[in-house]
């Protein structure tokens, strides 16, 4: 307890820190997830994605972010197993951020997509069994999160397929593409609005003082995928196309079509992606925060300070802008080949997931929601499509992910622990 008394301001300053460095780590390497399949697909540039990026993130962390902090705080680990010595709790989520933070930064130079949340679950459940052991950690929650992680790639990859499939039978497959895209395409583009309406609604408005209920909320979002739709046929009507152009051309037009729904759909993973994973740097940064500020009490409730979710939010943006281009890549072209059409299928699916998941409150992955996602979309062409190699690292660099974190966590957790005089 005077370790808190006598080092708190400095605890927090030094939480602070970390916690940006981890958000810088989410933006370089998450925010993939958001702008991979645009990027890859050619319907935006690398500076277009990264400019809507870097709104629609920190809207969504700011505005929505504060729902999913509550799981990574308090719900990997027992908190009760650290009432004694608060500080080692307080000393383990520094820890915790700064093993995530510099292993995502490593992996965002390689290019490789790795999953934040399992980053920073992996350095908490480090830094749990060294300060306390086993008995600190929620194994049932950790379990039901490590489900998630595989029935959430298979939800988003079934939802790709879907989408895609339909867009294939409605559009590409028929007599006339170009009438048929200007038929369904304001029906994509209504679905992609209500999700982006929906998660707005039940996740950020009540975060700035309006709660809406369910009715109210879903009649709000389907007025707004209404809305969409109508402007979307509008904007497609107006569009100069040839419609007496022989095939191939008619697929290019439609394609083009299919690029102005990517940006909705960008929009909307971004959003999505903020107000789910900033959690895992102002989660552990917030729980720091609300230990020094009571003393060192662990308390079950504490309001988010008002400047952790502006600071989350900043580090993402940075970070997708200095570092985010190499995983980008990644995402966008090394595991398939992506049109706009297939790219919107993939991420409009992987949002959907992403929010539907995000709204329970669990801490889902939305890289290996989004590679779930594109690997659907590719084996609705068969298994040819894939570049099994990139595949093969891309799951590689996820297995290991977990275990790094923890060690890094573990050294670390030493290192502060012998500086500020923490008996281990």
């Amino acid at each position: 307890m005077d370790i808190i008394a006598n080092y708190g301001s400095t605890l927090v300053i030094i939480a602070a820190v970390v916690g940006f460095i981890m958000a810088y780590g989410i933006g370089a390497n998450d925010v993939a997830n958001a702008m991979g399949t645009s990027v890859g697909s050619k319907a935006l540039t690398i500076k277009q994605a990264i400019i809507i990026a870097m709104i629609f993130e920190f809207a969504g962390a700011y505005l929505a972010g504060g729902e999913v902090t509550s799981t990574i705080r308090k719900g990997i680990i027992d908190s009760s197993a650290f009432v004694a010595i608060p500080e080692s709790l307080v000393i383990g989520m520094i820890s915790a951020l700064l093993a995530a933070g510099v292993w995502l930064l490593v992996a965002s130079y390689l290019g490789w997509p790795v999953s934040t949340t399992h980053s920073i679950i992996g350095a908490i459940v480090g830094f749990a069994l060294v300060a306390v052991g086993t008995e600190a950690i929620q194994w049932g929650k950790v379990a039901g999160i490590v489900g998630s992680w595989i029935v959430t790639p298979a939800i988003s990859g079934f939802i790709a397929y879907l989408i895609f499939m339909s867009a294939q039978k409605l559009i590409f497959d028929t007599d006339s593409p170009l009438n048929n895209a200007k038929r369904y395409v304001p029906i994509y583009m209504g679905l992609a609005a209500f999700v982006m309406a929906l998660v707005t609604i039940k996740k950020g408005l009540k975060h700035v003082g309006l709660e809406l209920g369910t009715v109210e909320g879903y009649s709000i979002a389907i007025g707004a995928a209404v809305a969409v739709a109508i402007l979307g046929k509008v904007l497609i009507a107006r569009l100069k196309m040839d419609p007496a152009a022989d095939k191939e051309m008619q697929f290019n037009n439609v394609e083009k079509v299919f690029a102005i729904l990517m940006i909705v759909t960008a929009c909307c993973m971004a959003f999505a992606h903020g107000s789910n994973d900033v959690a895992n740097a102002i989660g552990p940064l917030a729980a720091v925060v609300s230990i020094v500020q009571h003393d060192g009490e662990i308390v079950k409730k504490s309001a988010l300070v008002w400047w952790i979710l502006p600071l989350g939010g900043l580090g993402i943006v940075i970070g997708l802008a200095i570092l985010g281009k190499k995983v980008i890549k990644t995402i966008g072209e090394g595991i398939t080949h992506l049109t706009p059409s297939r790219g919107f299928a993939a991420e409009l699916a992987a949002a959907s997931t992403v929010v539907i998941a995000s709204g329970t409150g669990l801490p889902i992955s939305t890289t290996q929601t989004l590679v779930g996602a594109v690997l659907g979309v590719g084996m609705a062409r068969g298994i040819a499509a894939l570049n099994l190699g990139v595949v093969r690292n891309i799951v590689v660099s996820w297995v290991i992910t977990l275990p790094v974190g923890a060690v890094l966590a573990i050294v670390i957790y030493y290192v502060l622990a012998a500086i500020f005089g923490l008996q281990v």
